[in-house]
């Protein structure tokens, strides 16, 4: 067993026992490790109110590769990033992002998911509450592409025809994972994305792009197709809750949504 140190951002804690919790970490040097956090809810603990969900900050552990479960030493604050609570719009994409690198993410390093991970988190920090929707989706798409999965938006995805909007608009395919040429959607595509909504998936996926202005329907559309795109790929059956908050906008009356 070693002493590491690396830089870490809280994704999730849970209550161990009496005075100890479990920290999952999105770590630069190691990927995604579990930890314990011993004497984390006492008093006078030095770890304090360090370990807030979605703080950033310099871990060390005690680490053993063939161990599932690492020990805390001390974690460091270097980024709080206040700006996410400020709006819960900004709060539920990045719980989201942080729930796409804990199920998606191995416990291997992998540097540029934490890079693009906490580049994310600071778009979304600053973001205008408007643009929370698009900022968030963005990143989501990003960070899939860097953790494999982007998806193939210029050819399609079975035989390599190029691919441009038109005026009919593209197929795109979330089982495949990308876009389809006509003579492979056929009459019946999985879903049709109109021209509009082809450009601004084009543009969300660009991070040199601008950002799409997403009007309440076309950002309610995006969040369905790339929430529907995760689940996919991720392999998962069940309610993924933080991503299932943030696709629904569950904070918010259907009125005002």
């Amino acid at each position: 067993m070693s002493l590491v140190s690396t830089p870490a951002v809280i994704l999730q804690t849970f209550r161990y026992s009496e005075t100890s919790k479990i920290v999952r970490l999105a770590t630069r040097d190691l990927g995604v490790q579990s930890a314990i956090a011993k004497g984390v809810l006492r008093p006078r603990s030095p770890f304090g109110a360090a370990l807030e969900t979605l703080s950033e900050g310099v871990v060390q552990l005690y680490h053993k590769e063939t161990r599932d479960l690492q020990t805390m030493a001390a974690f460091d604050v270097t980024d709080l990033r206040r700006g996410l609570a400020g709006d819960l719009g900004r709060f539920a994409g990045a719980a989201a992002l942080a729930e796409v690198m804990l199920k998606m993410a191995p416990a291997a390093p992998l540097p540029a998911a934490y890079d693009a991970f906490t580049h994310a988190l600071d778009a979304l920090a600053t973001a205008d509450p408007r643009d929370a929707d698009a900022a968030a989706a963005r990143w989501i798409w990003l960070l899939v592409g860097v953790l494999g999965f982007a998806p193939e938006l210029d050819a399609c995805v079975r035989d390599g025809t190029a691919v441009a909007g038109n005026g009919g608009g593209v197929a795109f395919s979330t089982a495949e994972g990308g876009v389809l040429c006509p003579k492979c959607a056929g009459p019946q595509p999985p879903t049709r994305l109109p021209p509009d909504a082809y450009r601004d998936l084009l543009a969300l996926n660009d991070a040199g792009a601008a950002l799409p202005q997403l009007d309440t329907a076309h950002a309610a559309a995006h969040r369905r197709l790339v929430a529907r795109f995760v689940r996919h790929h991720m392999g998962e059956s069940g309610p993924l809750s933080a991503m299932d908050f943030w696709e629904r906008r569950a904070w918010v009356t259907p009125a005002a949504s």
